[in-house]
């Protein structure tokens, strides 16, 4: 069994609300904040199984205020919508960078079938 992903390198870039990522074993990846936060590790998101997870929405325009660390094996991501309770481990980054096409394909045909838009809602 290979050893588990280990970033060489997180970048954050603010105005293109975006992190870039790149790995040990020589992949970069360009995650979106809009990504990042609509698959969010944490509770509130994913519930306690699959059949919990929650479609976020209206996040179209969230950006990234800051990235911390979370011992040496993951990130904490605050988001300027004040989310900032997914805990972000290498590891998940990793299936994100890698599964990031059709994780977003699927993000956005549930979308649709709910009726619901990326654009925040107006108040």
């Amino acid at each position: 069994m290979s050893a588990a992903p280990w970033p060489v390198e997180i970048r954050l870039k603010p105005a293109e609300k975006a992190l870039e990522i790149d790995f040990d074993g020589g992949e970069t990846f360009r995650l979106p904040a809009e990504y990042l936060r609509v698959e969010s590790p944490s509770a509130e998101v994913q519930g306690h199984n699959p059949s919990q997870k929650q479609i976020v929405a209206g996040r179209r325009h969230v950006g990234i205020l800051g990235v911390e660390p979370v011992g040496n094996y993951a990130i904490r991501i605050k988001f300027d919508d004040l989310h900032d309770t997914g805990i972000y481990s290498w590891t998940y980054l990793y299936e994100l960078g890698r599964e990031q096409e059709g994780r977003w394909r699927a993000y956005l045909a549930e979308l649709e079938k709910r009726g619901l838009s990326r654009e925040p809602a107006r108040h």
